[in-house]
């Protein structure tokens, strides 16, 4: 028996339903028991008393894709899908993250971390800068600061969600997006936004985002793309399944963005959409998934 695990109580609350929905749709389309729980980050207890044997985790942001849900299925020997608790807390901190990633000399555009306990740091990098909070997903409590005097609302804004934040310089370009299934990278997609960047708004509510797969780039630069994103993927102790997030400037220089453990499975997702142009459909997509390295 499968649990889907759903909601959560982050940010990406309704995004995570989705995507349970979706996955609990594709098991039990291949006849697979399962049941889908909801989550509300307070009703745990009677999740432990329901009779499965694995959990696909479908919970996007904090409290399901940074480690916390991980660490009690471990402590409880439960199998589920995707990265253990402490790749899943690494990879949903951005900053950790780009120490990582700068240690095994990949590429980054140069940022510094901001504490709200402290004043602001030394920016030794030209605007415009990225504002984001560490620990949020979906382009929640991002700003682009285009004038140091936007900085003090961009870091309001940045610590009603979290009290460490990353201040990047921002790289104009397109976005890419490097899926990776069991040790292979899926073709890669562009991200083409109508204005702005790929927010929350254009990322689950717009209908005039765009994605390409075929993504549009020589195949030596997708190549090249998709040997970063695995690395990426690996120095962070991943598995399984997820995404890399790349920007490319307009000398098709790639910068790593982030990392996803748990990256969305709805209608709108470009996971799904990589393993499509892969030849595989959401339903064998989901099984991958389900059947990739387990722990517990």
């Amino acid at each position: 028996m499968i649990a889907v695990l759903m909601g959560g109580n982050s940010a990406e609350r309704e995004v995570s339903l989705n995507s349970g929905e979706a996955v609990y749709q594709a098991l039990k389309n291949q006849h697979i028991d399962c049941f889908k729980f909801d989550w509300q980050g307070d009703n745990l207890e009677d999740f432990w008393t329901q009779n499965f044997d694995k959990v696909f985790i479908a919970l996007h942001g904090r409290g399901g894709e940074d480690g916390v849900i991980q660490k009690q299925l471990e402590k409880r020997n439960i199998a589920y899908t995707g990265s253990n608790s402490s790749a899943s807390e690494q990879c949903m901190n951005k900053a950790k993250t780009k120490d990582i990633w700068r240690q095994h000399n990949l590429p980054l555009s140069p940022s510094v971390v901001a504490n709200i306990e402290q004043p602001p740091p030394e920016i030794d990098f030209e605007l415009p800068w990225a504002v984001k909070p560490v620990l949020e997903g979906s382009s929640v409590g991002i700003s682009k600061v285009e004038e140091c005097s936007q900085l003090e609302a961009a870091l309001d804004l940045a610590f009603k969600y979290d009290d460490v934040v990353l201040i990047e310089k921002w790289i104009e370009g397109n976005e890419y997006t490097v899926s990776i299934l069991n040790g292979k990278a899926l073709p890669v997609v562009q991200i083409q936004v109508d204005q702005g960047f790929y927010d929350y708004q254009s990322k689950y509510l717009s209908d005039t985002t765009q994605y390409l797969c075929p993504c549009g780039l020589l195949s030596a630069d997708e190549k090249h793309l998709q040997k970063i994103a695995r690395q990426a993927f690996e120095v962070m102790d991943a598995t399984t399944w997820g995404r890399v997030d790349f920007i490319l400037d307009k000398n098709n220089t790639p910068y790593l963005l982030e990392i996803n453990t748990v990256p969305g499975m709805t209608s709108h997702s470009l996971l799904p959409m990589a393993a499509k142009a892969a030849g595989l459909s959401f339903d064998a997509l989901v099984l991958e998934i389900l059947q990739g390295s387990s722990h517990g």
